[in-house]
């Protein structure tokens, strides 16, 4: 049975909590996280097939572990030969969104449950499947649980800390790789790919980079060249069996002057301002407040922007520290206090309008006295010839 990094008494807890009888998850990294670490490998890079897509489907009935099931495709019936998953009932019989509902709706007709309240991830639920569990459970009301989800996975456990460590650490690795071997003449396009490989070389799974050279402020591919004297903002994302690294890191042509030296020196202070007031029991909004009042300190704050939020399984997830800012969600975590195991990515970024785009982009994980950085190498000017 694969370690799963939830208890059954806590999702309950939090089911109660919203009025749930039960749930049907429907995304991959919750199904993935419910499961155990469990996924289909055929769908990681897509979900669309023929004329519908892939739709695993978790089924929970509160308090009643023995009737949870996983409905996974035609295919799947291999993966789970060989490394059983831990669900009782598991039916690989989908080929589409509605193979997938109506199968969902046979095996909770099985399990007795024909009226209750039903919670469903509504952004990730397809509007083919909930019409047929609608029309099949007339006495059943659907109502969105990613709040559950999200409050489920906020305390990371231990194996959890150490995969978003190590993801960390592959990627400050890579990227120092990558600046290095960069020089007079490397274009955007050039420097991205040369990332790609260092991460996929260290086993992540690539995600994204988002790249400025110069003066810019285009964070995307081009054939833009590297010059002499000119900075890097260097800032991925890379994929540990599930879990995202996601920092950001600094790199120069040549040896930075003053003034590059200053600018990454106020991103610094607020940074570490930032980093000193995190522990358990401090709330995320003390947290914000401390990195605000630090950039309002700086001589370039016109052109400087500061923000937290919690991350995971996916880049955004709670806590949820401020309200539309950069991502449009509500900040409802702000003035709870936060816990032991929750994580963390505190970024700073200047627009300067000569120097270009300054950067630093870290991860935290918040602990019973203070806090543990992921990935620290690198932090100051890496730079190359």
């Amino acid at each position: 049975m694969r370690a799963l990094n939830y208890t059954f008494e806590h999702l309950d807890t939090l089911m109660d909590d919203a009025n749930l009888d039960a749930m049907l998850i429907t995304s991959k990294h919750n199904v993935k996280y419910l499961l155990g670490g469990y996924s289909f490998l055929f769908f990681s890079a897509m979900d669309a097939i023929g004329h519908s897509r892939y739709l695993p489907v978790f089924i929970y009935i509160k308090g009643q572990k023995d009737q949870t099931a996983y409905i996974g495709n035609t295919m799947e019936k291999w993966e789970v030969e060989n490394v059983p998953l831990w669900a009782p009932h598991i039916y690989p019989v989908s080929w589409r969104s509605d193979d997938s509902a109506t199968q969902a709706i046979e095996h909770l007709g099985k399990m007795g449950f024909d009226k209750g309240r039903i919670g469903i991830e509504a952004p990730f639920m397809p509007s083919d499947a909930l019409d047929l569990m609608r029309g099949a459970l007339p006495d059943c009301s659907y109502h969105d649980v990613t709040a559950v989800m999200q409050n489920l996975r906020a305390v990371k456990t231990p194996a959890e800390l150490d995969l978003l460590r190590e993801a960390s650490e592959r990627i400050t690795d890579s990227m120092q790789a990558t600046i290095a071997a960069s020089g007079v003449g490397s274009t955007k396009h050039e420097i991205i790919e040369r990332l790609r490989q260092e991460e996929v070389k260290r086993g992540l799974h690539f995600e994204y980079c988002l790249l400025t050279l110069g003066n810019s402020f285009n964070r995307t591919a081009s054939d833009q060249a590297w010059a002499e004297g000119e900075l890097m903002s260097i800032d991925s994302g890379g994929n540990l069996d599930g879990y995202i690294g996601d920092i950001c890191r600094m790199g120069f042509l040549g040896e930075p002057d003053q003034q590059m030296i200053d600018l990454l020196g106020e991103i610094e202070e607020i940074q570490q301002s930032t980093f000193n007031t995190i522990k358990a029991g401090t709330t995320g909004a003390e947290v914000i407040a401390a990195g605000q009042a630090a950039l309002a300190r700086q001589p370039n704050k016109q052109y400087t922007d500061f923000f937290g939020h919690g991350m995971g399984l996916v880049s955004h997830e709670a806590p949820f520290l401020l309200t539309n800012h950069p991502v449009k969600y509500d900040g409802r975590d702000a003035e709870a206090p936060l816990k032991a195991g929750m994580v963390l990515s505190i970024e700073t970024h200047m627009q300067h309008p000569e120097r270009g785009f300054v950067k630093l982009e870290d991860t935290v994980t918040v602990t019973e006295t203070g806090y543990e950085m992921f990935g620290t190498r690198g932090r100051g000017w890496n730079t190359t010839s």
